[in-house]
């Protein structure tokens, strides 16, 4: 029997190797970076009361370099978690959830584009970038016990270009075309208004034409057209990055106001909405250098300059807007599936094989994918046949160059040229400047379709016509914008760019050509934010503070839709629990304030219809299962269905757990959340960065404050900065910005130098 001990022997020798195989083989096999080319850098980071950075530095790319040092102290791990991503390896961190960013890297051929495209940036720009992968290759090596990935690092600025790259498309709803075509099911669509009713589980929402503002009515014909045109255009278009993002619900607010209406200064309110954790949570940070760049704002990781926030002479911050950005081809593709038709030749498909690793606790799989791609961009099989995909932005990098300069830009005419390349694929600016300037661009890449072709842009398009395959972005003079409308104000809260500034000054909709697929949809914090604009007399900080904050509703669109269910229900068919929840509902105010007996309950109710309506899903929960399950949740954990709000919304970060007011939806937004063991609901996206910019008229030194939800120091436990912001936050106070050299160092808790001279 001697060969059979010798069997197993070699069997589980062959075991182990394979466990050890799985274990060991991803950082063998991945692409190393080679590192950025070899230059000294010398920063100092300057650490506020609360811990936020200003990195001073003789050259921006001393300053980008600092950056990097200053926010790995703060949250090393998820910039790694970003550097994967952006190497194709995320995978090998987080498991399947990270597969599908991987997978997106391959398809969109990030990391090829970031390296095309890289090298023909400026060279101060290319500059920038490798100065700030130094700056994480530095803090890699020297703490080595913090690195997740083996040969993650280095990274060079085309890696950290390929993030840019990568994540992108995703803010305009890429992942919710991509999502539907891997697994085989139909893309999301806008229905038309012959729906009538209120839509049931299982049948349509009605999103065709949005109830227009007061005083912004149209001609009735035309504007019926162009709503359910443009409607139409967004039918895909939900906001949802790969699984792991939360950004379903991605958002924000903002506002400018003229000097003349606020008897002061030019005001600018930024008040995102993003995860308050992640790879797009902000991040609070100021920069000086000798060269000219002085700015302060927030950034997300994996980023050398701040994305939103001001300098001395002007400032701007963003929304999600959800344009028409993306086409989808169907192919005809030979039997061999090497070649598809276009016109009357057949093509070569681009074939590539690559292997996404995928973490399963100690091990990493190799999943085998085939990546295609055509002259319209990448292609995806599934059972129905093969779907070709453009998309706004597609093969550039120049967002890169756009946001740097705008970061040092000194008036508008300068500012506007840059956001006139239309180089950032997508979201609204609002800007304010010290002139008194207020402005709002709908800034997005819009493939410049050709309007005299038979084609249905919002279905799927005929991949054999080459007339149907568009080459770069509409002019930026079609693009709707509003500079200094007489109203004296300016805000976004994710709606359709035709209701900013008031009845006055508004933007008509039949102006624009319906192929550009602009958005008809309204927020209900559209509405209440234009309500509460148009009444305001005067807008001192008060009367601002009371609308940013603001808690209640308005009951139009998805929320008219929910109550008028609620009605409707049958209290025979009730149970008692049930009777008494829609009493208390039909009662409600319909503000979020922590004070009414069914806030609670509202705010587990309101969540997923604005979900519904939100990611275009077609169809409301049902009525009837969606109050039993808002009921049961309440009488389990709290022995009642009218808890205080405040006692079920928490905000928790380490040890600290806070009360929070606002809901889903409303100006002071406590958007997502997640469900704790103890039925409490922790939030984990709604009102993150606020920043609150004053440029006074006097020429004196532009004012700001600023909270974050947690602290500076995101995911470092151990340190003060971990949670010192967060009763601020709870309390509607912010804090101050340390914008001017002298007022940082008089308020410096800490400073170091930092340097990599060889």
């Amino acid at each position: 029997m001697s060969w059979l001990k010798s069997g197993a022997i070699a069997l589980a020798a062959l075991v182990v190797a394979i466990v050890v195989g799985l274990a060991s083989w991803e950082p063998l096999v991945a692409e190393e970076s080679a590192p950025p080319p070899q230059r000294t850098y010398s920063a100092e980071i300057v650490r506020s009361e609360y811990g936020v950075p200003f990195i001073y530095g003789a050259t921006d790319a001393d300053v980008a370099y600092g950056v990097a040092i200053a926010h790995a102290q703060d949250d090393f791990f998820t910039l790694q978690d970003v550097a994967a991503m952006s190497k194709g390896r995320y995978g090998a961190i987080a498991g399947e959830d990270g597969a599908m960013f991987d997978y997106a890297y391959q398809l969109l051929d990030a990391g090829g584009t970031a390296a095309r495209e890289f090298p023909r940036l400026p060279a101060d720009t290319q500059a920038l970038f490798n100065a700030y992968a130094a700056g994480l290759n530095q803090y890699a090596r020297e703490n080595p016990d913090e690195v997740k990935l083996s040969g993650l690092f280095p990274v060079n600025g085309v890696d950290v270009a390929a993030g840019f790259v990568l994540r992108q498309p995703f803010f305009y709803g890429l992942g919710n075309v991509i999502g539907p075509l891997v697994e085989g099911e139909e893309l999301r669509r806008e229905y038309g208004s012959d729906i009538p009713g209120f839509p049931r589980e299982g049948t349509q929402i009605d999103h065709a034409t949005p109830t227009p503002m007061p005083g912004n009515e149209t001609d009735d014909e035309a504007t019926t057209t162009t709503q359910v045109l443009e409607t139409q255009a967004d039918a895909r278009r939900p906001l949802v990055l790969p699984k792991g993002e939360e950004a379903d619900h991605l958002g924000s607010n903002a506002w400018a106001i003229a000097p003349e209406r606020t008897d002061g200064p030019t005001v600018l309110i930024s008040n995102s909405h993003q995860p308050l954790r992640g790879g797009v949570a902000w991040y609070e940070l100021g920069v000086q250098s000798g060269e000219g760049w002085h700015f302060t704002g927030a950034n997300f990781p994996g980023s050398p300059f701040p994305f939103l926030g001001h300098n001395r002479d002007l400032g701007w911050t963003n929304t999600v807007n959800r344009p028409d950005m993306i086409d989808v081809y169907e192919l005809e593709v030979d039997e061999d599936a090497l070649a598809y038709r276009l016109d009357d030749e057949w093509r070569d498909l681009e074939v590539k094989t690559v292997t996404l690793p995928v973490r399963m606790g100690p091990l990493t799989l190799p999943i085998r994918r085939t990546i295609y791609r055509s002259e319209h961009g990448p292609v995806i099989r599934n059972d129905d046949g093969w779907f070709a995909i453009r998309y706004g932005g597609m093969g550039s990098a120049e967002q890169l160059d756009a946001y740097y300069r705008i970061n040092k830009a000194q008036d508008f005419e300068e500012w506007q040229s840059q956001i006139a390349r239309l180089a950032i694929p997508s979201t609204n600016f609002i800007y304010a400047d010290r002139e008194g300037n207020i402005a709002m661009i709908y800034n997005a890449a819009i493939p410049d379709r050709p309007e005299d072709v038979s084609a249905d842009w919002r279905g799927i398009l005929d991949g054999t016509r080459s007339d149907l395959i568009w080459d770069g972005p509409v002019g930026f003079e079609e693009i709707p914008s509003i500079v200094n409308p007489a109203s004296g104000w300016l805000y976004n809260a994710n709606n359709e760019p035709f209701t900013a500034a008031g009845a006055e000054d508004d933007l008509a909709p039949g102006d624009f050509s319906p192929v550009l697929g602009i958005e008809r949809k309204q927020t209900n914090r559209s509405w209440r934010a234009y309500k509460l604009m148009s009444e305001a007399q005067v807008f001192d900080r008060a009367t601002l503070e009371a609308i940013k904050y603001d808690t209640g509703y308005e009951r139009r669109g998805y929320l008219a839709d929910m109550y008028d269910a609620l009605g409707a229900l049958d209290e025979s068919d009730l149970t008692p629990d049930l009777v008494e929840a829609r009493a208390l509902l039909l009662d409600w105010d319909f503000t979020a304030d922590n004070k009414g007996r069914a806030d609670a309950l509202a705010l587990l109710m309101i969540r997923d219809f604005m979900s519904a309506e939100y990611q275009n899903k077609g169809v409301y929960p049902d009525i009837r299962e969606h109050l039993q399950a808002a009921v049961d949740h309440l009488s389990e954990h709290f022995g009642r269905i009218d808890p205080p709000m405040s006692d079920l919304l928490r905000l928790r970060q380490g040890d600290v757990d806070l009360p929070l007011d606002g809901g889903s939806d409303t100006l002071r937004a406590s958007t997502t959340w997640s469900v704790e063991e103890d039925g409490r609901l922790a939030l984990v996206h709604g009102d993150s960065f606020i920043q609150w910019v004053e440029f006074p008229q006097d020429g004196g030194r532009v004012r700001s404050r600023s909270i974050q939800p947690f602290g500076a120091a995101t995911t470092r436990p151990g340190s003060k900065h971990y949670t010192d912001q967060m009763r601020l936050y709870v309390n509607h106070r912010l804090k101050p910005v340390r914008f001017y050299q002298d007022d940082v160092r008089a308020h410096a808790a800490s400073t170091m130098r930092v340097t990599n001279a060889f």
